[in-house]
């Protein structure tokens, strides 16, 4: 029986499949998981953290933060827009305050990590005009390397915000909001 072209490129394959090699362990690269540090540093990149003494401050804080929000998006109280996966583009485009829960904050960079499951919709983190992430301060964590080690068990698809959105591509001059969310604030609790 002739062996075909296929066969003998395959059989070439893996007589010269090199050995496996292991992963090398990700040293702990330390650095402090405090509220007072992700704070500092998510300040730094113009983002904003307040503290709630409880998730019953929730209204009263976002009143007092964004008092001219009419169009908002949050599965944590009755919203004036409804907004679930299906929800149009033209309709996200007017939320001006999205208010979602994120699952880890990151205190080496201010990063925040928000499944897709809290999104309600892929495009409203983004599309929003201000964003409000709220945080179990608890579950801040030192660095990157640990949160990244945490993602698979918060399912699929996720993002990780980091400030509201900027950019001084053109002419060195800054534009917030350029490709996101004009603000973000953090509440703590």
């Amino acid at each position: 029986m002739s062996t075909s072209s296929r066969d003998r490129i395959l059989a070439a394959t893996q007589a010269n499949k090199p050995a496996e090699t292991l992963l090398p362990t990700v040293p702990d690269f330390g650095g402090e998981a405090t509220p007072e540090r992700f704070t500092a540093v998510l300040t730094s990149i113009g983002g904003t953290v307040v503290w709630l003494d409880g998730l019953a401050q929730l209204g009263p804080t976002l009143q007092q933060i964004f008092p001219d929000a009419r169009n908002t998006a949050s599965p944590l109280f009755p919203a004036a827009i409804p907004v679930d996966a299906l929800t149009p583009n033209d309709i996200l485009a007017d939320i001006d305050l999205a208010v979602l829960t994120c699952e880890i904050g990151v205190a080496e960079n201010g990063a925040i990590w928000l499944p897709e499951a809290n999104m309600l919709h892929r495009a409203l983190p983004t599309i929003t005009q201000h964003l409000v992430l709220v945080l179990d301060h608890r579950r801040i964590v030192a660095t990157m390397h640990q949160a990244y080690a945490q993602l698979p068990s918060m399912g699929g698809y996720g993002k990780f915000v980091a400030g509201p959105s900027k950019t001084a591509d053109i002419e060195q001059s800054l534009v917030i909001g350029a490709h996101g969310a004009r603000s973000l604030v953090v509440l703590l609790y």
